[in-house]
């Protein structure tokens, strides 16, 4: 026979065993971990098969009991029920923030107790970059500096540039963390040199984070760059004859504006004019006006010079134009003229063709009659035969 404290032994051993067992045959709870963005609202759900009558129990990280059952055990409006059953718990969680990240805990209290982890995360939303750097109007083929910021992301943002359509290359971005301990400011600066091209051009630098779900935080900064002037002279007419006015317009294009204009005629360096337009105006315009005139345009960037030639002698082109119309109206009526001329003399020869002389000849007789009555009597009698009277068709 066993001593008693033995048999003890070897009752509590047995009994742990068949505890043991029995945990290994119960279903674990099951649970998901979830991803939400900062404001928004996240949904746990815990199942088990096997509740063995008994509740399951919902936990935030903090070891804080949110939900027993149907029973609410936190009081945080944010936390409400979905759904309480025997084999299932479901709660949700709105206006999330940072500090609900980690893992909550499922529990259902059986011997042992059963849980299930779910780690929820938390992702922070990046602010609207911010582009710095960027001041005064940058001078052609001067370097364009510029910085761009987003603080607030979960985790560090991306930011991308772009200039007009075309992508840029940024240095490599630097990354801080923000004072919560929780969420990152990123920050990214970029370089080129500008051209007059680049004039009004927008650069854009853009948020790419998970949080946005597909959407796209930017901003632009507009490019002012400082280029010297190019210029042309239009002439208004185009083409100008003697007597009407005229009008040199210097046509021009910089940043900034040209507000300075000068002009001269090649061979003075006389001004034309005094005050600085760039509209030369000739109320009538003459032959000697001829000449080569420049049209000086100036702004802080320089000066640029554009030449015309300007000759009243010349036909213009509408002149020449109207010249070679007149001329072939009047080639085409020489034209009709000579087929009606021509037409007039082969009528006049057709008519001279066809007017016709009639020859009579009388039968014999009536001329050799010794008076009228006989002549008449002798050219009845010829007539009697058809062969003594005959005309020609001359």
């Amino acid at each position: 026979m066993l001593p008693p404290a033995l048999s003890l032994l070897l009752l509590l051993g047995c009994l742990a065993a068949g505890s043991g067992t029995l945990a290994q045959d119960e279903s674990q709870p099951t649970t998901a971990d979830e991803t939400v963005v900062a404001g928004g609202t996240v949904v746990l759900k815990c199942k088990v098969e096997d509740p063995d009558d008994s509740s399951l129990q919902w936990s935030n990280p903090a070891q804080q009991t949110l939900y027993f059952g149907e029973k609410r055990a936190l009081r945080d409006n944010r936390i409400q029920l979905v759904k309480s059953t025997p084999n299932e718990l479901t709660i949700n969680i709105s206006n999330v923030v940072l500090a609900d990240e980690g893992e909550y805990t499922c529990s259902i209290f059986t011997m042992p107790v059963r849980t299930a982890k779910a780690l929820v995360t938390v992702l922070g939303i990046p602010q609207n970059p911010q582009i710095s750097g960027y001041n005064l109007p940058i001078r052609e083929t001067d370097m364009a500096r510029l910085t761009c910021r987003s603080s607030g992301s979960k985790p560090a943002a991306q930011l991308r540039w772009k200039k007009g359509n075309k992508e840029l290359q940024g240095e490599a971005p630097e990354v801080m963390e923000d004072a919560n301990g929780k969420t990152f400011t990123v920050t990214s600066r970029i370089a080129f040199p500008v051209t007059k091209e680049d004039n009004d051009v927008e650069v854009t630098c853009t948020v790419v984070h998970e949080s946005l779900q597909n959407l796209e935080r930017s901003t632009s900064q507009k490019l002012q760059v400082y280029f010297k002037p190019t210029a042309v002279i239009q002439p208004i007419p185009t083409y100008a004859q003697e007597g009407q006015e005229l009008q040199l317009q210097c046509e021009v294009q910089g940043n900034p504006i040209p507000q300075e204009f000068l002009w001269t005629k090649e061979g003075s360096d006389l001004p034309l004019q005094m005050n600085p337009s760039r509209i030369l105006t000739f109320q009538f315009v003459n032959k000697s006006d001829s000449g080569t005139y420049i049209c000086r345009a100036t702004n802080t960037m320089g000066s640029v010079i554009a030449k015309y030639n300007l000759d009243i002698n010349d036909a213009s082109p509408m002149s020449s134009t109207s010249g070679t119309y007149h001329a072939l109206i009047g080639g085409v009526v020489a034209v009709i003229v000579f087929l009606l001329l021509s037409l007039l003399i082969v009528l006049a020869h057709y008519l001279i063709r066809h007017k016709g002389t009639y020859l009579t000849h009388e039968a014999k007789g009536s001329d050799d009659a010794p008076d009228a009555d006989t002549a008449i009597i002798n050219a009845e009698g010829g007539q009697a035969s058809g062969d003594d009277k005959k005309e020609y068709f001359i």
